[in-house]
């Protein structure tokens, strides 16, 4: 039996880090996936002729060591391929009631897009080798 995700898409929002009081660092990002809409087995088009898409958020957190590296360089907007599994969790709220939740446990981010650039990097030093249009 196994448990595995994996998911590409774009970050949603800047990842947020926190701390817990065992000293465990904790990175959450939300991930948006995108697939056409189908009707009747075709791809459903808009008036203009663009693919209409349906797009899930996925929230992602990440541990210790991989967190760290997610939140240096990942920025809203950019590119990530995730791999992991599903954790589902069960809480009673404040009036009582059953609530649940469902993440994702990021094992392994890879960058699909460009890491957000170090704030004293030397732009002339960035390499620009995917922008030429051949």
């Amino acid at each position: 039996m196994q448990n595995i995700v994996i998911l590409a898409g774009n970050i949603g929002q800047t990842p947020e880090v926190r701390t817990t009081q065992s000293g465990t660092k904790i990175t959450n990002f939300s991930l948006a996936t995108s697939r056409p809409r189908l009707s009747e087995g075709r791809v459903m088009r808009d008036e203009n002729g663009y693919r209409v898409m349906d797009t899930e958020w996925h929230r992602i957190t990440c541990f210790n060591g991989l967190g760290k590296t997610v939140a240096e360089h990942c920025e809203k907007g950019m590119k990530v391929l995730v791999h992991g599994r599903i954790h589902y969790t069960k809480w009673i709220d404040s009036l009582g009631n059953d609530r649940y939740g469902c993440e994702i446990i990021a094992e392994k981010v890879d960058f699909l897009s460009r890491p957000k650039s170090a704030e004293n990097e030397n732009p002339e030093l960035v390499d620009r080798d995917d922008e030429i249009p051949f």
